[in-house]
């Protein structure tokens, strides 16, 4: 009689150990998905430029808060399994000690990390140019930042690679296209004309390599009485080349067709900085 409600006992007591475990791991999934949607909300309420880099600490921070929740979770598992918290932690420390002399990436992605949240060297929603990998920075944890490159794709970096960084204040690159328009009223008017034709049809040939639609800004006189046509661009970094080559090939064979004696070095292609508006002081 004794055995057999020692036997049930037993039964039961793994029986609640293993809802207490289920318990666990569907608490842990609530406890991740809510800190992840709190994060999210808060992104995407933090709109403002001066906002930035409390996004990055709230990226940062979930990623912490993501792991040490994974790490509690998975000790109160291995104490109902029988395992001691004490051992748990012992062996933490030791595994700790391992990745401190044997792992030295992991300590250098978390160290270089904190170093670039602390300095503001870019924030969450920047366009930055990291290892050659141009994007807009997604997210950023303590052991990679993640951004998306203009296919659409997502590169993920591991912070302590990241030595070099060029930013984008304006998140993007401005290039601007200025054609020499014909002296002739009638031909000049037939070459804006034409300019524009091509302007939209090499946004929709193009899309991938622009932020935005490209802008006629209209004519321009120079000193001397020349006019030309302004094109602007607003490019992902380093995606101009169909601009330099395509868009200026096209420009200077349409204006060919209209005047024979037209050249190829009176369409210009430059990248220019564009000036920040003056920020209204707070009332």
């Amino acid at each position: 009689m004794i055995s057999h409600l020692t036997r049930l006992f037993a039964e039961a007591s793994g029986l609640v150990r293993i809802i207490a475990i289920v318990l666990v791991i569907g608490g842990l999934h609530l406890a991740v998905t809510a800190v992840r949607h709190l994060s999210n909300r808060f992104k995407s309420f933090a709109s403002n430029a001066r906002l930035s880099r409390s996004k990055t600490i709230a990226s940062l921070a979930t990623s912490t808060m993501v792991f040490m929740l994974y790490f509690v979770a998975f000790g109160l598992i291995l104490k109902e399994i029988g395992v001691s918290l004490k051992a748990y932690l012992a062996s933490a420390s030791i595994v700790g000690l391992a990745i401190g002399f044997g792992s030295q990436g992991l300590v250098q992605d978390v160290v270089n990390g904190l170093t670039i949240v602390f300095s503001g060297l870019f924030n969450v929603g920047d366009m930055v140019e990291i290892s050659g990998q141009s994007g807009i920075v997604r997210s950023f944890g303590m052991r990679f930042t993640i951004i998306e490159n203009p296919l659409g794709a997502r590169v993920y970096i591991p912070n302590r690679t990241i030595t070099n960084v060029v930013r984008y204040p304006r998140g993007h690159v401005r290039a601007v296209v200025d054609a020499t328009l014909p002296r002739n009223p009638e031909i000049a008017a037939q070459a804006e004309a034409r300019v524009a034709s091509i302007v939209g049809a090499f946004f929709e040939q193009l899309p991938g390599i622009l932020l935005s639609a490209p802008s006629v800004k209209g004519r321009v006189k120079t000193g001397s009485g020349k006019e030309f046509l302004r094109v602007e661009f607003r490019t992902w970094p380093g995606r101009g080349t169909p601009i330099e080559t395509m868009f200026k090939q096209e420009i200077v064979y349409a204006l060919k067709t209209l005047d024979p004696n037209y050249q190829d070095w009176m369409v210009a292609v430059n990248y220019e900085v564009e000036k920040k508006p003056e920020t209204q002081p707070d009332e």
